[in-house]
């Protein structure tokens, strides 16, 4: 509106109010302080219209001497009463149109305004093609467009056609699948579709010669052989061979169960473990296993794991659980190398590749075996529900443990598709789900499958309605990721020194949808943030009229105690930020916890049990409602991470890690003070961290959004955060999870505690050894306190430095 036709109103109305001899406008005491007392004279022509409007009171002039005092006083106040009201009909019209001016100039020039407004096309740099009707898109209007377009696809079905379909890595079935998806992705409006194809050391069972288990005689002799009842299940990367050794119950195989059968007088090293399923990897649990001498491990899934909720389907007691036993991601065969074809590779292996055999057992035959071990009583928190008499810790029986599996070079295909960025096409958001699956895998790859195709499906419908995205976005299906995330990680290592530079965040779509009942965020800190934004917005599936967040409050009031957990080794996510510095994200819902397990599995995962119809049942109906939700989570933080001109990456938050990892050191600071150590470096090197943050977070406020410069200045600041805290200090081949808070050995900070530790032990081991990369059976060492020492403090202080930026802004007296 313009503000001729408000100021000619304002005119008219000063033409019909009363025109005494003198008027005074005086400010009146209390009301807006600074706006100065104005008097207007009789006949005196106003140039403009006022700047300011200030509470007044209308007088009129005062008494000259010899009046009668008040004779006029009626014909005043009229005057004043017509005079108040035209004054506040032009206020009223005048803020009216400063609004709407203020509102048009907030609709054509607002870059991005929080989570309220988010501009897709405000570039600089953008010019539009000639066939591009595009308008300006907020953050509302992008929501609407994507939630509307996911609600076309059907989910649900592809889940189901999908987990009918044979997938195991490297058949033939899985090569005719790889081209299905690929010529999915072709029919979409992307702007890129290919294949990688890498050549993998795989291990499979020998079907000539199976794996067996026999009891020893009294001679020493192999016995009755006891059947596997699921012969076709193993552990892929086991040692093969035999092992022989008394049988010894471990509960769940961890460093710290291990120290405490030594505790109570039953010794593991040269025996056969049998340990239960859940709260650690498989690998993790044959790592410990070796690391204390035991001579090879059982694994089985104990029905105390698992809901018993009657409504739900349950795990035969005749099944039992896959699972690889390599320490590690990838191709173990060529450690640090992308397994092309043409690569000569050294002739190394992994150092995650264990050097005792595992076998996966069903719950009849563990009954079978712990109704034969004698000894201690197990404690209480070790008692499982499988029927006979109480658990005791061993030594029982002995056995002999055979195990066959053969390795083979297998070709496996990772597919990808692309919809190129507008603004900073070479910055990647990437997303990807595990395509392959031992057994029909409707829970562990055919739900990542179906929301990736549908994810695709939608965005290149927003594409064909006007959508670009500022970054680029980058869609992958990945292939052997049963046998530890091996094609996600052939990729990470061929592309290493590319991918550091240019990739965003990864978001996973792995074990998305475990149950229904709670919702889980495995991630990097440096999303924790976003994660809070998103969940406000995307509904409950199992909640009607509640969000997410709403949903999680209900059962902690700190959210993000009850929904955030770190990255674990056997997630795709791990390599993207352990190993390659990007920061990455797996999200599901999974069922209540009943025991230890945090957050309970599925109990049909990694088994021939887990189908379609089975999932369908275990989430009693909700399948679909929950599979929509994990699609919108991710979908809106593809939007997010691909639009906002600025990142939206909490970098402030690793100052808390720290903290929080400084506040378990502290513990022995005495003790390392009485040996003339300390920690004061550490706390430089955070405080220097913090102080960076902060630095630039005020840089970042006191900026104009509108300058694309200075926004991917800041970007690149902010999207290399994560690779800053990959150790510089030691060797990619020697220690490939550089990453000190996430990754394994010695330069962790979790290494540096568990050491520290040993101040206060026997020296025997500790818990989390096998994890972090401490050595059992040694002690307390100062050369090797130092050395950790210098590797944690110097790569929390390169982050410090890096993250504030140019050389000459780096302030610190270190």
């Amino acid at each position: 509106m313009s503000m001729e036709p408000l100021w000619g109103l304002l005119q008219g109305a000063k033409r019909l109010s009363p025109r005494p001899s003198q008027t005074v406008y005086k400010h009146v005491e209390g009301t807006q302080q600074g706006c100065p007392e104005e008097e207007e004279e009789d006949g005196e022509e106003v140039a403009g219209p006022p700047v300011h409007f200030c509470a007044m009171e209308l007088r009129g002039p005062e008494p000259l001497g010899a009046q009668a005092g008040r004779q006029n006083l009626g014909l005043w106040a009229a005057a004043g009463r017509r005079g108040a009201a035209y004054l506040a009909l032009t206020a009223l019209l005048i803020f009216t149109g400063a609004f709407l001016l203020g509102y048009v100039a907030f609709r054509g020039s607002c870059q991005a305004c929080g989570n309220d407004v988010l501009v897709v096309n405000e570039d600089v740099n953008y010019e539009p093609g000639p066939d591009s009707h595009q308008s300006t898109l907020y953050w509302s209007d992008l929501q609407a467009m994507f939630l509307r377009h996911l609600g076309e696809g059907s989910l649900e079905n592809t889940i189901r056609q999908t987990s009918l379909r044979e997938r195991v890595a490297g058949s033939a079935r899985m090569a005719a699948l790889a081209q299905d998806i690929r010529a999915a992705l072709s029919r979409q409006k992307l702007d890129h579709v290919w294949t990688d194809t890498h050549y993998v050391g795989l291990q499979f069972p020998d079907r000539a010669h199976p794996n067996t288990l026999h009891w020893i005689d009294e001679a020493g002799r192999p016995g009755v052989q006891l059947p596997l009842e699921d012969p076709d299940v193993y552990c892929p990367y086991s040692a093969t061979g035999n092992a022989t050794g008394e049988l010894v119950y471990a509960h769940y195989g961890r460093s710290e169960d291990l120290q405490h059968l030594r505790a109570q007088g039953v010794e593991p090293a040269g025996r056969l473990l049998l340990v239960r399923l859940g709260v650690i990897s498989f690998a993790q649990k044959v790592a410990s296993a070796q690391d204390f001498g035991a001579g090879g491990v059982l694994i089985y899934p104990d029905p105390a794991d698992f809901s018993q909720d009657p409504h739900k389907p349950g795990l035969s007691s005749d099944r039992a659980v896959y699972g690889h036993v390599h320490l590690g991601t990838g191709d173990p065969y060529t450690p640090g190398f992308p397994s092309f074809n043409q690569t000569q590779f050294p002739p190394v292996q992994s150092s995650g590749l264990p050097s005792i055999p595992a076998q996966p057992i069903s719950a009849n035959i563990a009954s079978l075996l712990l109704r034969k071990i004698d000894g201690p009583v197990a404690p209480q928190e070790w008692q499982g529900w499988l029927p006979g008499s109480p658990y005791r810790l061993g030594p029982g029986p002995g056995l002999l443990l055979g195990v066959n599996n053969h390795r083979a070079s297998t070709p496996i295909r990772n597919i990808f598709g692309c919809i190129e960025g507008r603004s900073e096409p070479d910055h990647y958001v990437v997303i990807g789900a595990q395509r392959d699956a031992w057994g029909p895998g409707a829970a562990k790859s055919a739900v990542g499958t179906a929301i990736l195709l549908e994810l695709v499906r939608t965005f290149s419908s927003m594409v064909s309605n006007g959508f670009r995205p500022r970054r680029s976005l980058l869609f992958i299906s990945w292939d052997g990721g049963d046998f530890g995330s091996v094609g996600s990680t052939e990729w990470l290592e061929g592309y290493l020194s590319l991918l550091h530079l240019k990739a965003v965040v990864y978001v996973s779509l792995d074990n998305a949808v475990l149950g229904d009942d709670k919702f889980q965020a495995k991630t990097s800190p440096l999303l924790i943030s976003l994660i809070e934004n998103i969940i406000k917005q995307v509904d409950s599936p199992n909640h009607s009229g509640q969000t997410l967040y709403e949903q999680v409050l209900f059962n902690n009031q700190s959210w993000d105690a009850e929904v955030i957990r770190p990255l674990p080794m056997d997630s795709s996510a791990y390599s993207f930020t352990a190993f390659a510095g990007v920061p990455a994200i797996e999200f599901s819902f999974v069922e209540r916890p009943l025991s230890l397990q945090d957050g309970q599995a599925y109990p049909f995962l990694h088994t021939k049990d887990d189908t379609y119809e089975n999932l369908h049942k275990a989430l009693r109906g909700r399948l679909p409602a929950v599979a929509q939700a994990v699609a919108q989570l991710a979908g809106l933080l593809l939007i997010r991470l691909s639009h906002d001109h600025l990142l939206p990456l909490d970098f402030g938050r690793y100052g808390d890690v720290v903290l929080r990892h400084i506040g378990s050191l502290n513990e022995f600071s005495g003790d390392l003070k009485a040996r003339g150590l300390t920690l004061q470096w550490v706390y430089s090197a955070r405080g220097d961290y913090i102080r960076a943050a902060e630095k630039l977070r005020k840089e970042i406020y006191s900026s104009e959004s509108s300058d694309e410069r200075l926004m991917r200045m800041y970007n690149v600041r902010i999207m290399r955060v994560e690779f800053y805290f990959l150790s510089q200090y030691v060797s990619p081949a020697d220690s490939p999870f550089r990453h000190i808070f996430l990754g394994r050995g010695d330069h962790t900070l979790s290494a540096l505690l568990d050491h520290v530790r040993l101040l206060r032990s026997s020296g025997s081991g500790t818990p989390g050894a096998a994890s972090s990369g401490v050595m059992p059976g040694l002690g307390f060492q100062e050369s090797r306190f130092r050395r950790q020492l210098a590797l944690l403090t110097w790569t929390l202080q390169g982050a410090a430095n890096a993250l504030s930026g140019d050389l000459w802004n780096i302030d610190n007296n270190f």
